[in-house]
């Protein structure tokens, strides 16, 4: 219990004890009543049973010296007051009650017989019901001194000189009820002192028991939350299924996963970006120094320098601030795209136009290094539901880099193909290829595959063409042989007219 005091709140360890005494005391106070009515109610029946014939025992005995009733037909009253008397002082808890056949009173010693008090009835069915089972049965009838109320009873009936009726005798008459009372009273105060005492002593030891084994498997989450809390990041919760809180247990280790995957994911961001800038700063300087150089030539030998050479001066100071404005774009676009400050506008529109659109643009550049470029299927017209100018860029950051890889007299082919409620745009060329242990990392930013003079590049374009790919829900895959060329592939939905 102390454990559980350590790990749980003690608002919580509170709150179970609250509940159980609680619990305890309700099922004392239940087991008491409970208790008073069934040991009242035997008792009763007890007594009931072993009195049932003495109505008949006392028609038996008093009725054949003596009639209860005189010539005029009026009670004998002496002859019913000496029964009376004789009975009570062998039980005093006994009561007689003489009645005629509709079961109206004649006669009793506990009761006022003056002329104006009004005669008191007992009602009829129970008394035959009686009678009828031998009192073999548990049967309550009225209590004349009592209105309302119900008690056990003995009856017989009685035919004396033409007159018809009964003996009604109440077993637990006043007397009885106020002694049984006071003695119920006491036996409960013990029964009750005593059951409280030993129902708490195995309530303390069975409540110990019950809240340790109840807040086990919570102890296990809150000890595994602090370990995860105090910088142990891989404290899970083992079994979570077999826990009895199975709910918690798994949610606890998908949330503890996802910050997990999330701080990798910062981790890899921070390592990714420190590499960007390393490699954008080192792309910075070359065409920058380049620039300097030539614009200081030209500054300190203008003089000297012909037309031809002024101009190819010239000519390579273009190139260099077209290769910074060009990197300096690609880092504003995809710092946007890292940000997820792009949303695509997605509309139908024709892919196969698009892409007529984009081989007629590189054209002229492929055929200076003398590259074959074609699209496959122009005449079937493909219409897909994406964002066209986001598509557009992808395309383009692919047909580029095709070319660019692509070693003279090659070809780069683009194909539309429909498949399912998809269209599947291929890309493949017969450059370089890209090394199999390298094809996975080629969409990384900043990561190139060829190192050399010739083909360095911002290496931003497939990141790009990622992200993009990654706003339309979809995938982008490499298939690549060195010195086989590359194919690249990717899915659009199709719209569906």
């Amino acid at each position: 219990m102390k454990t559980a005091a350590k790990t749980l709140t003690p608002k919580l360890v509170n709150k179970l004890w609250l509940a159980l005494i609680v619990l305890v005391v309700m099922i004392g106070m239940s087991y008491v009543g409970i208790t008073n009515y069934f040991a009242s109610k035997h008792n009763q029946e007890t007594i009931q049973r072993l009195n049932a014939d003495v109505a008949n025992h006392v028609i038996a005995e008093k009725f054949q010296n003596a009639s209860p009733f005189l010539q005029d037909g009026s009670v004998n009253t002496s002859l019913f007051g000496d029964l009376m008397h004789d009975m009570m002082a062998v039980n005093q808890g006994i009561e007689v009650y003489l009645l005629n056949e509709t079961g109206e009173i004649l006669y009793s010693v506990v009761l006022d017989h003056s002329e104006n008090t009004p005669a008191k009835n007992v009602s009829l069915p129970p008394i035959h019901s009686f009678i009828e089972n031998k009192g073999e049965k548990y049967i309550l009838g009225d209590d004349p001194r009592l209105p309302g109320e119900e008690k056990i009873f003995s009856a017989a009936p009685y035919s004396v000189d033409g007159r018809n009726g009964f003996v009604y005798i109440v077993l637990a008459g006043k007397k009885f009820q106020e002694v049984s009372e006071t003695l119920m009273g006491q036996y409960f105060a013990k029964l009750g002192l005593g059951a409280i005492v030993l129902t708490s002593i195995f309530a303390a030891l069975i409540g110990l028991l019950a809240i340790w084994f109840l807040t086990k498997n919570l102890r296990v989450i809150t000890n595994t939350v602090r370990c995860f809390n105090e910088g142990d990041l891989s404290a899970r919760i083992a079994n979570p299924d077999a826990s009895d809180i199975s709910i918690f247990a798994n949610s606890f280790n998908e949330m503890a996963d996802t910050i997990t995957g999330n701080i990798d994911k910062m981790k890899s961001i921070d390592l990714l970006r420190r590499d960007l800038i390393a490699n954008v700063s080192h792309d910075l300087r070359t065409p920058l120094a380049i620039l300097k150089g030539y614009i200081e030539t030209l500054q300190i030998k203008k003089d000297t320098l012909s037309e031809n050479e002024k101009q190819e001066y010239l000519q390579i100071t273009h190139d260099n601030v077209d290769k910074l404005s060009k990197l300096i774009n690609q880092l504003f676009e995809y710092s946007k795209l890292e940000a997820e400050q792009v949303t695509p506008v997605k509309e139908p529109f024709s892919i196969t136009e698009l892409s007529h659109d984009l081989i007629v643009k590189f054209k002229v550049i492929a055929a200076q290094k003398q590259i074959e470029l074609q699209i496959d299927n122009p005449k079937e017209n493909h219409i897909v539901f994406a964002d066209v100018s986001l598509v557009e860029r992808a395309l383009q950051n692919l047909i580029e880099n095709a070319i660019k890889y692509t070693e003279p007299k090659g070809k780069v082919r683009l194909s539309l193909q429909k498949k399912g409620k998809h269209v599947e745009i291929n890309i493949t060329d017969t450059g370089t290829g890209i090394p199999l242990n390298e094809q996975a990392f080629i969409f990384d930013r900043y990561k190139q595959v060829d190192k050399s003079a010739k083909k360095q590049g911002s290496g931003l374009g497939l990141a790009i063409v990622k992200k993009i790919l990654e706003l339309h829900d979809t995938t982008i895959t490499v298939l690549s042989k060195p010195k086989e060329g590359s194919s690249f592939i990717f899915k659009l939905p199709a719209y569906q007219v």
